[in-house]
C-alpha cells in the first residue's frame, strides 16, 4: 500500500506564493485595450497604464498612404486606417502586418473596436463593420457624406456623425438604422456618451454629447434619438466633446476652450488666450485636476475643470491639432512639425520628445507599456 505524501508545510507555503505570483503576473500580462478613438465613452483621453520614463521607439510600420487615423490596440493587434482607404491589423509587438481591410474611400476615421468587431466609417460616406475572426465585412451602412466622426456604443447600439449633417444609431448587431438626428451642420466629432445618474424619481439614463459643426452642443436621449437640451457655443467646433460628471469641455473656432453645465444648459465657464486668437481643432483631455487641449496657436494649455482658470501653457513651434493623451505625470501629443511630445503634466515642461520628419495630426494610443501614433507620411510608430 502506498504510504501518503508528506509535503513540509514550508514549501507548500512558497509553492502556492509562486502560484499566485504566476497567475497575477499572467493577468498583468495580458494587452490592456485602447479600442476607441479617446480611450472610452466619455472621451477624456487618459490611460491608467504606465510607460517608462524615456519611451524608446520599438517599431515602424508604413501604410500607403497619410495617417490621419488615431489607432486602436485590442488583443495584441494594432488597427489604424489610412488615406489609401485601407484599415491595418498590425502585430503590437513586431510591427509585423496581420491582415488588411480595404475600405470603399478614404479612411480618416479611427477604428473603434466592440466585441470582435471593428466599427468605421471612410470618405464615400459607408460606415463598415468588420467581423475581426473573419477578416469580412459583418454589414455596411451607407450614410450621403463623408464619415471623419469615429463610433462609439451604449449597449447594443453604435453612434457616430457623418458630412450628410447626421448622427446615426445603429442596431450594433445587424446595422439597422435605429434613429438618425439631423443637426444644421457637418458632424465631424465623435459623439460623448454621458450617464444622467439615478434619482429618487428615475433610473440612470445615457445620452448622447454632440459638437458640431453647426455651433451648438446637443443632448440626444439614445433611447429614441430626441433632443433634450440644445447648447449655442457661438462658434463652430470641430473637436469631440470630453466629459467628466455633468461637464463637457471642448475648444472651438472661436478661439475659445469651454465648460458647459449638462444638469442646467449653461456656460460655465469660457477661456480664451489674453493674446493669441486661434482656433481649437484638438480634442481636450481631463484628469480631476486639469483640462489640457492643445490648439492652432502653437500652445498647449492646462486649465482648472472649476474656474477656467490657466495653470500653465507650453509653446510648441508649430500648430497642435493632435488631440493630447494623459498617462500618468504626463501628457503626450503630436504637432504638426512633426515632433511627439511629452509634457510635465504639472508644470507644462517638455521632458521628452521624438522627431517624425512629418507632420502629425492623429492623436497617442497607449496600453500595455507602449505608446503609438501615426504622421503624415504614412508612418506608425510605436514606443516602448
Amino acid at each position: 500500500m502506498k504510504q501518503p505524501i508528506s509535503i513540509n508545510r514550508s514549501v507548500w507555503k512558497f509553492t502556492l506564493k509562486n502560484v499566485l505570483f504566476l497567475l497575477i503576473f499572467i493577468g498583468h500580462a495580458t494587452f490592456a485595450d485602447w479600442a476607441t478613438f479617446r480611450g472610452n465613452p466619455q472621451l477624456t483621453g487618459v490611460t491608467h497604464t504606465e510607460l517608462s520614463e524615456n519611451p524608446q521607439l520599438l517599431w515602424t510600420f508604413q501604410a500607403g498612404d497619410m495617417i490621419e487615423s488615431t489607432a486602436t490596440v485590442v488583443d495584441g493587434t494594432v488597427y489604424v486606417g489610412a488615406l489609401d482607404g485601407l484599415l491595418y491589423a498590425i502585430d503590437a509587438q513586431t510591427g509585423e502586418k496581420r491582415w488588411t481591410y480595404q475600405a470603399t474611400g478614404t479612411i480618416k476615421a479611427s477604428p473603434s473596436i466592440h466585441d470582435g468587431v471593428i466599427y468605421l466609417g471612410d470618405g464615400e460616406g459607408i460606415f463598415h463593420a468588420i467581423d475581426i475572426s473573419t477578416q469580412e465585412t459583418k454589414w455596411q451602412f451607407r450614410t450621403e457624406g463623408e464619415i471623419i466622426s469615429s463610433a462609439n456604443f451604449s449597449g447594443d447600439r453604435v453612434l457616430f456623425g457623418s458630412y450628410d449633417g447626421l448622427l446615426y444609431c445603429l442596431n450594433r448587431e445587424n446595422g439597422e438604422l435605429i434613429w438618425k438626428f439631423e443637426t444644421e451642420g457637418y458632424v465631424h466629432g465623435t459623439p460623448g456618451i454621458w450617464t444622467q445618474p439615478a434619482d429618487k424619481s428615475a433610473s440612470a439614463q445615457n445620452f448622447a454629447i454632440v459638437t458640431g459643426c453647426d455651433s451648438y452642443l446637443r443632448v440626444l436621449n439614445i433611447n429614441d434619438g430626441t433632443q433634450v437640451q440644445q447648447v449655442d457655443l457661438g462658434a463652430y467646433v470641430g473637436a469631440s466633446p470630453a466629459i467628466s460628471q455633468n461637464r463637457i469641455y471642448c475648444g472651438t473656432y472661436g478661439s475659445e476652450i469651454l465648460a458647459v453645465n449638462l444638469d442646467t444648459g449653461e456656460i460655465a465657464w469660457r477661456y480664451r488666450h489674453p493674446k493669441r486668437r486661434f482656433p481649437f481643432f484638438a480634442s481636450a483631455a481631463l484628469t480631476e485636476d486639469m483640462v489640457i487641449i492643445g490648439g492652432r496657436d502653437k500652445m498647449v494649455h492646462a486649465l482648472s475643470p472649476e474656474t477656467g482658470e490657466s495653470l500653465w501653457t507650453y509653446t510648441a513651434k508649430s500648430r497642435i491639432e493632435s488631440s493630447a493623451v494623459v498617462v500618468g505625470k504626463r501628457v503626450f501629443l503630436g504637432t504638426t512639425r512633426g515632433t511627439f511630445i511629452a509634457l510635465d503634466i504639472s508644470t507644462g515642461a517638455s521632458v521628452w520628445e521624438f522627431a517624425t520628419g512629418s507632420s502629425i495630426v492623429a492623436s497617442p494610443s497607449v496600453t500595455d507599456g507602449k505608446i503609438y501614433i501615426g504622421s503624415e507620411d504614412g508612418i506608425l510608430y510605436c514606443f516602448e
